[in-house]
């Protein structure tokens, strides 16, 4: 039997994240041919490189060497570059996962070039179509034939749209399956103590998101919110060099008690949210992270595409103005939704498909199985 071949498409640093563990699941199969693929919208050795060798992913097999630009200027660059790849070499499946422009973009050119598409981590809503990040979900929801889901909130989301139920199968949270493997690693990493806080005596903050940083007002009032926090809790800000540019191009400055860190590893990063008093965020990964740690959260967003953190009650919502309160108020803990095998459930999932022999996209229809 010839190897059945599997595009990995990864962007942005929390693609890498998921699609480690899939490499893990299929590399060592004798039945499965993985290909990383990376579009390039983060390839500097802070955001990408030492990130993909922290986690055991190999350089890519393909790089297409788009840096991130406009959003029609990204999508559009990738979808061309990537036909090509697809027009001289097409797999037998294209895995996207998350919801950067890349994503969608590699989704485009598999549907068009009648490549089988399978979205990993599919059906998550927040109900804002103004983030960039919904409509790519929705979009490349609607392109892919296998639709591979956290939890039944994103199965139902799904459904709610149309979207048949044959195509959906529910994996589980495969982020959490990185958090798992690389537990060791973050448990005997320093932390805190490298930059002399004790446990619990810090928050840490990650803001990146376009609609937080983009204006200078917005991006100014959050600072200021975070100043007052940090006035009676130190505050860690690994900061994304998006946001670095902002905060220099709007020349304003971190408050005090607001410690500016450069981008942070995987191990580094978690050995400090999960020692933290509270993470301040506006990432979707960063929310799941922390109440798989059981670390409480804010997020600085008015909805959520992971609403089951909220009802758990580790995440609250908030912006400039409530923040504070936010931070002081009340958690309850709650036990991990996810059991860290979201990675064995996909490659299962594909085995069938190879087992199943050749196909186009009309045979790309997945049964809709899982935990």
């Amino acid at each position: 039997m010839s190897l059945f071949s599997v595009h990995l498409v990864a962007a942005a640093r929390p693609n890498l994240m998921k699609v480690a563990p899939l490499w893990w699941a299929l590399k060592d199969e004798p039945w499965c041919r993985p290909l990383v693929v990376h579009t390039g919208q983060h390839r500097d050795p802070a955001m990408a490189g030492d990130l993909m060798a922290e986690l055991g992913v190999p350089d890519p097999q393909i790089s297409l060497g788009i840096a991130a630009g406009s959003h029609g200027e990204t999508i559009g660059r990738t979808v061309e570059a990537y036909d090509r790849v697809l027009a001289a070499a097409p797999p037998e499946l294209v895995v996207v996962v998350g919801d950067v422009h890349a994503t969608l973009a590699a989704a485009i050119a598999a549907m068009h070039r009648g490549v089988r598409l399978a979205h990993l981590e599919a059906g998550l809503r927040s109900g804002d179509r103004t983030m960039p990040e919904e409509m790519n979900r929705i979009l490349t929801d609607h392109a892919a034939d296998i639709l591979w889901t956290t939890d039944a909130t994103a199965d139902t989301n799904l459904l709610r749209e149309g979207i048949d139920a044959a195509r959906i199968e529910r994996v589980g949270d495969i982020t959490i399956d990185t958090l798992d493997a690389m537990r060791p690693a973050i448990t005997a990493h320093p932390g805190p103590a490298a930059l002399r806080l004790a446990p619990g005596g810090y928050g840490v903050v990650t803001l990146h998101r376009p609609a937080n940083v983009d204006r200078p007002e917005k991006l100014g009032a959050l600072l200021a919110a975070l100043g007052t926090v940090a006035r009676r809790l130190p505050l860690l800000f690994p900061v994304h060099p998006r946001t670095q540019r902002r905060i220099d191009a709007a020349g304003l400055a971190l408050p005090p008690g607001i410690r500016a860190l450069p981008p942070q590893g995987y191990v580094a990063f978690l050995a400090l949210v999960s020692r933290a008093a509270v993470v301040i965020t506006d990432s979707g990964g960063v929310q799941e992270e922390a109440s798989h740690l059981g670390i409480p959260c804010v997020t600085l967003r008015r909805t959520t595409e992971r609403p089951a953190t909220i009802a758990a009650g580790t995440n609250v919502l908030a912006d400039a103005s409530s923040l504070a309160g936010a931070v002081q108020a009340p958690r309850r803990p709650h036990p991990p939704r996810h059991d860290g095998r979201a990675r064995l459930r996909v490659a299962a999932a594909i085995r069938r498909l190879a087992l199943s022999g050749p196909a186009g996209r009309a045979a790309g229809q997945a049964p809709r199985t899982g935990p």
